[in-house]
Order: structure tokens, then C-alpha cells, then sequence
């Protein structure tokens, strides 16, 4: 019989997919599967403890020099790496450094933790999917081979069809939608050695009929508008939507992480609310 391990802390470390966008919750803020997956281990471990570092827009390099180092430094249970994919989606990508960064990024987390999770993340059926395939699937083989050498788990999204399908990804066409989080959490919740809480995640959802020719180009104009044309206008400026940004439980004032704790954990079950832990 599976019985459920018990992680006492979390910390997720990466970009935008492990920021949560774009799980949008009513405030306005992001949740994702980060959040999901720690609510979950909490509701189960009185005093679980949860940091997340990651912001949008970073690139791998990034996520060694600002997260790597905070992330090693709080011994936590459980640490999640997903990078690099920004990387491979830039004009020129130089996969050797992308590659040489993880492997440093990794050397550094597998020691510092008891269960380091990688992933094979997700990728949306589309011409963008199809043209930077080679890049994604290189970065995923080096992904394997690291965990196989560290003893990390590895997560594969990548070859999951449902995370494929468009309707499980929001407007913007980069970012999973709330159903896409809530299978990932159920993805490495399940990794992790617990007992499904929802052994669907994997299994494509059933058909719908497709979106008339002019519904298409609606959304297609607006995509073309509200997402593609600023993300092309950061990339020839230099910039990234990340600029200025820190990870929900990383202080720019103090220059350091936190930890978050449920609010209320005297007795197990759902959290519904973080307070800063002591």
C-alpha cells in the first residue's frame, strides 16, 4: 500500500511556469502549482514551511547567480528547478552555456536538500512548439542525464499530451491556465511518492469543437496585440518582464528569502492562508 512521505519544507526556484502565471486569483495576484502543491504537503505536515523564489522573464543564468544560492542556503526538504526554456526561445541561443549553467545549478541544490525536482516542462501544440522543439528536447536530455547523475527526480510534462492541448494554456499562449497548474501539482505531488489525488492529470480532456474562423482571428489579433508585440518589443530593447521583480518570498529590503507557514496549522487540513513564519 503507498503511504503519503512527509516533506517539512519547500522551496521552488525558476521563472514565470513556477511564478504561477497564470493562475490568477481574484486580488490579482499569481497562484500555480507551486502554491497548489505546497498547500497540499502542508495540509498534511504541522510546521511545513514554503519559499517561492521564481520570476518571470529569467533566464538560466539568472536563476543561478539570484536563486540558486538563497534556495541552497535553507536546507530545505524538497527544492524544484525548472529553467533554461526562456533560454531556448531567445533568436540566439547558445545551448552549451544554457546546458553548463544547469549542470552548475543542479551540482549546487542536490546537496543542500533531501529530493531535488527537475522537470521536462510542458510545451503547447503550435508552430512556436514546433520551430525551438530541437532546443526544448536538448535541454530535456540534459535534464535527464543530471538527475540520473544526482539522484534527482525528474517530472515529465513534456511528454504528458494533455499539457499539450491549447485549451489547458492561457491567452498569452506561453503560460499554463488554472487547469494546467492544478495537473502539474498533481504531477510532482505524485513524483514525490504520495498517493494520487488525481490519477487524470495525464489523460487528455475530451474534445470540444473548435473555434469558428472568425472567433480564431479575433484571438489571434488579440494574442498579436496584448502579448506578441510587447514581448518582441522587450526582447529589442533588452528588457524582460521580470526587471525589478523578486520572488514572492524573497525581501528586496532585507536582501534575503523567507519562509511562509499556514496561517492556522493547529489542526491538519485545507490551508487557506500563508503568514510569514517566525
Amino acid at each position: 500500500m503507498q503511504t503519503n512521505p512527509t516533506h517539512t519544507s519547500l522551496v521552488a526556484i525558476g521563472d514565470s511556469f513556477t511564478e504561477g502565471m497564470s493562475d490568477v486569483l481574484p486580488d490579482g495576484s499569481y497562484r500555480g502549482w507551486a502554491d497548489l502543491l505546497a498547500a497540499r504537503m502542508a495540509a498534511r505536515t504541522p510546521g511545513f514551511r514554503y519559499a517561492n523564489l521564481a520570476v518571470r522573464g529569467k533566464l538560466i543564468g539568472q536563476i543561478v547567480d539570484e536563486q540558486v544560492p538563497v534556495a541552497a542556503a535553507m536546507g530545505a526538504d524538497v527544492i524544484t528547478l525548472v529553467g533554461g526554456l526562456n533560454d531556448t526561445l531567445r533568436p540566439k541561443c547558445d545551448m552549451g552555456r544554457v546546458k553548463g549553467l544547469l549542470t552548475e545549478a543542479v551540482e549546487r541544490l542536490a546537496p543542500s536538500c533531501k529530493h531535488l525536482v527537475l522537470m521536462r516542462s510542458p510545451g503547447r501544440q503550435g508552430p512556436v512548439l514546433e520551430r525551438f522543439r530541437p532546443r526544448m528536447e536538448e535541454l530535456f536530455a540534459c535534464v535527464e542525464e543530471l538527475a540520473e547523475r544526482h539522484g534527482a527526480l525528474v517530472v515529465d510534462l513534456y511528454g504528458a499530451p494533455s499539457l499539450a492541448d491549447p485549451r489547458l494554456w492561457d491567452v498569452d499562449r506561453l503560460h499554463l491556465s488554472a487547469e494546467g497548474h492544478r495537473r502539474v501539482a498533481e504531477a510532482v505531488w505524485q513524483t514525490l511518492g504520495h498517493a494520487p489525488e488525481d490519477t487524470e492529470w495525464h489523460i487528455p480532456i475530451p474534445a470540444t469543437p473548435p473555434p469558428d474562423w472568425p472567433a480564431r482571428r479575433i484571438a489571434d489579433a488579440r494574442f498579436a496585440r496584448q502579448y506578441l508585440l510587447p514581448w518582441i518589443a522587450r526582447r529589442l530593447t533588452g528588457r524582460s518582464s521580470g526587471d525589478g521583480r523578486t520572488g514572492a518570498h524573497f525581501s528586496a529590503e532585507l536582501g534575503k528569502a523567507f519562509w511562509v507557514t499556514p496561517a492556522d496549522h493547529t489542526n491538519p487540513g485545507p490551508v487557506t492562508d500563508w503568514r510569514q513564519a517566525p
